[in-house]
C-alpha cells in the first residue's frame, strides 16, 4: 500500500535529517512510514502509491477553500511570468496589506514576512522594545514557531516528540520565558507579581491548536486582557492559525477580544510561505524604518505569496457564508462523531470551535496541556493508522488541531464517520 512512500522515506534519511523537513512529519508519533503525497484537489490528498485521503489538515490551516483552488492557482500562474520576486515594494503588498486592515480589528499597521515563526519572533521583539523590558508569558503546550524564547514548554512538535529542554536555547534566552498553563488565570497573575514591571508581553493562542483543538474558558482572555491593560503589558494574539479561519476576523472578532499585537500566517498565504504581524500604531511605529526596533526580510511581500493570500482573503471577505459553511459541516462531523464514540463505550472527548476540531481519548475535560498530555495517546496512534488505511488523513500527532477545508462534502464526512464506525471496530478487535 505505501511502497514508494517507504521507498522514499529511506532515500530521504541519506539527505535529509531524519528523512523529513519538519519533525511532525516524520510519523514518528504516531509510527510507521510517512506518506509522500504526490498531488492534491479540492478535500483530497493523493499519495506517490496511488491512494487518495479525505484530508484533515489541509496543510495545517491555510487550504481553507481545498487545494488547487482554481482562482489561486490561475493568479499565481498569471503573476510568476512577471518574476518571483524583486527585493523592491510592490502595489501588490500595499493592497495586501489593505485587506487584512479591512478584516482584522484593531490593527493599525501591519509587516508582512515570510512565516509564522518570524511574525511570533518579530512582535516579540517589538514588544521588548517598545516596553524597555525583558520578559514574556507564554502558555504551556502553546507553539509560537521555532524561535528560542517560544520553545520552553511548547506545544506542537516539541509536544509530540516529548522534548522538555531544547539544547541550543541559552539559559539566557530560557530564563526571560515565564510559562502558564492555559485557562489558568490566578497562575498568571503569580507571574505577573512576582516579576513587576518585568513583562514585556503575554503571548497566547486564542484557541489553542498545538495540542489539540482547545477552547479559552469564559473569561480567560478578557482576564488576560484586563492584566495587560493593567500593568503595561504588550497582548499578542498568535492568530497564525485562527486568523481568517474562525472568521473573517479572526478569534478577535469570534471570541469578541481585542489585541495589541497580532501575529497571522496559514490563510494569508493560500498555501505559499507567508506571515504577517501587525497592530497598534503607536507600537508599530518603532519597527525599522520609522523606529529603532529592526526586522527585515528579503522575501518579505513576496509577489506569489502576496497574490495568493490576497486572492483567498478577497474571497472569503467576499463570501463570508463561507464561515457558516465550514462551521456546519464540522458540527455535523463532531455530532457524527460524538454518537460513533459514545457506542464505542470508551473514554473521550472532542473539542470543536468552528472549523477546528480535534479528538482526545480522555475521561477528563481537555482544557490545558496537563490534560492534554494525559490522555490516552497511545490508543490515537491506533486510531490514526486504522483511520489512514480507510482513506481518512488526520494529524499525525495527538497534539495537533484538525482543520475542516471547505471543499469538503456531506459525502466525505459520512465516509469519514463509517471509517471512525469501522476503527472503533478494530480496535476493540
Amino acid at each position: 500500500m505505501y511502497t514508494k512512500s517507504k521507498e522514499l522515506f529511506e532515500r530521504a534519511q541519506q539527505s535529509i535529517p531524519g528523512g523529513v523537513n519538519s519533525p511532525v512529519r516524520a510519523f514518528r508519533s504516531v509510527g510507521g512510514t510517512p506518506v509522500f503525497m504526490k498531488r492534491a484537489q479540492g478535500a483530497y490528498l493523493f499519495d506517490v502509491d496511488g491512494n487518495r485521503y479525505i484530508d484533515y489538515i489541509a496543510s495545517w490551516g491555510p487550504m481553507i477553500l481545498g487545494h488547487a483552488w482554481e482562482p489561486v492557482v490561475k493568479a499565481i500562474q498569471e503573476y510568476a511570468v512577471f518574476s518571483t520576486s524583486y527585493g523592491a515594494p510592490t502595489e501588490l503588498e500595499v493592497e495586501m496589506a489593505e485587506l487584512i486592515r479591512s478584516m482584522a480589528p484593531n490593527l493599525d499597521l501591519v509587516r508582512m514576512v515570510s512565516s509564522g515563526t518570524e511574525a511570533c519572533m518579530s512582535a516579540i521583539r517589538l514588544a521588548r522594545g517598545f516596553t524597555g523590558r525583558n520578559k514574556i508569558i507564554k502558555f504551556e503546550g502553546h507553539y509560537h514557531g521555532h524561535a528560542d524564547p517560544f520553545l520552553v514548554k511548547a506545544g506542537s512538535g516539541v509536544a509530540t516528540f516529548n522534548i522538555q529542554t531544547v539544547p541550543g536555547v541559552t539559559p539566557g534566552v530560557a530564563q526571560d520565558t515565564l510559562t502558564a498553563a492555559y485557562n489558568d488565570l490566578a497562575g498568571v497573575e503569580q507571574l505577573v507579581a512576582a516579576y513587576p514591571g518585568a513583562i514585556a508581553a503575554i503571548i497566547v493562542e486564542p484557541v489553542a491548536g498545538n495540542m489539540g483543538c482547545i477552547l479559552p474558558e469564559p473569561g480567560f482572555l478578557e482576564g488576560l486582557r484586563a492584566i495587560c491593560d493593567r500593568e503595561g503589558i504588550v497582548f499578542i494574539l498568535d492568530e497564525v492559525m485562527t486568523g481568517f479561519r474562525l472568521a473573517p476576523g479572526g478569534a478577535q472578532q469570534r471570541l469578541g477580544i481585542r489585541a495589541d499585537l497580532l501575529t497571522y500566517g496559514k490563510v494569508i498565504g493560500g498555501g505559499m510561505p507567508v506571515g504577517a504581524f501587525g497592530g497598534r500604531k503607536d507600537i508599530m511605529q518603532h519597527i525599522s524604518p520609522l523606529g529603532n526596533v529592526y526586522q527585515a526580510g528579503t522575501l518579505s511581500g513576496n509577489p506569489i505569496a502576496m497574490i495568493a493570500g490576497y486572492t483567498v482573503l478577497s474571497a472569503l471577505k467576499a463570501n463570508p457564508g463561507i464561515y457558516t459553511e465550514l462551521e456546519e459541516k464540522t458540527i455535523y462531523l463532531r455530532d457524527e462523531l460524538d454518537r460513533v464514540f459514545r457506542a464505542w463505550g470508551e473514554p473521550y472527548r472532542i473539542n470543536q470551535i468552528g472549523s477546528m476540531i480535534s479528538v482526545h481519548f480522555s475521561d477528563h475535560p481537555v482544557r490545558d496541556f496537563s490534560s492534554a498530555s494525559g490522555a490516552n495517546n497511545e490508543l490515537f496512534k491506533l486510531f490514526f493508522h486504522s483511520m489512514l488505511r480507510r482513506g481518512v488523513y488526520l494529524p499525525p500527532s495527538a497534539f495537533e488541531s484538525w482543520f475542516l477545508n471547505n471543499a469538503l462534502t456531506r459525502t466525505d464526512l459520512d465516509a469519514t464517520v463509517r471509517a471512525a464506525e469501522e476503527s472503533l471496530a478494530e480496535l476493540n478487535g
